[in-house]
């Protein structure tokens, strides 16, 4: 499997970097996966939202199964982060299209908005920050009290730490239990959010 994490200018850093671990250490422990920090359009580097500066692995395009969405900046309209990239479009765009394309999506925090703004979340169960838990609604979304909700080839997170868990439960989901379980022993997240799925919530652990 293929995944692409998403970075933009004004990403929110452990939104990406989160996820970003957790799978990278799912590689390491046999999954067969492929995990990359991608931009929309050729960058060198990027700034996240607390000053953070990444390099790219690569850009994103058809080639991925799986694209994580980070927020960052939305809550406060700054001028750089996700309300940016939903007031430019391009980003949206490109995901509806990689979706329609068979790409399963997933989002942290108020990437949430981002796949919103691509029309993702429509009529669909789905999670975001807090803050923006209003505006997710106000789009269409059916807003579920989970700290992760996975309604398939569309997968939520709450705020900034879920990003953990959601790539935990995605590792699990793709691989199993134990792998999962390694790998949140590893990083010392071994006390996990519920996870919501197909109408049914498991519990914390």
């Amino acid at each position: 499997m293929r995944i692409a994490v998403v970075i933009y200018d004004g990403f929110d850093e452990l939104d990406a970097v989160g996820p970003y671990e957790v799978f990278r250490n799912a590689v390491r422990g046999g999954a067969d996966a492929q995990v990359d920090l991608v931009t929309l359009e050729p960058a060198e580097r990027v700034t996240a939202s607390h000053g953070l500066v990444v390099e790219p692995q690569g850009e994103l395009d058809g080639r991925y199964a799986l694209v994580v969405v980070p927020g960052g900046g939305w809550n406060d309209r700054a001028g750089s982060g996700a309300f940016a990239e939903a007031e430019r479009g391009e980003l949206p765009a490109a995901l509806a299209n990689l979706h329609e394309g068979g790409a399963a999506v997933a989002s942290v925090c108020t990437g949430g908005m981002l796949l919103s703004a691509a029309g993702l979340t429509q009529g669909r169960p789905a999670t975001t920050h807090h803050a923006a838990l209003e505006e997710l609604a106000s789009a269409g979304a059916e807003i579920v009290d989970a700290r992760v909700v996975d309604d398939g080839d569309l997968v939520t997170s709450g705020g900034v730490t879920s990003g953990i868990d959601m790539a935990l439960w995605l590792v699990e989901r793709e691989w199993g239990k134990p792998l999962s379980d390694a790998i949140a022993g590893e990083m010392e997240h071994e006390r996990r959010g519920p996870v919501w799925r197909q109408g049914r919530q498991t519990g914390a652990e």
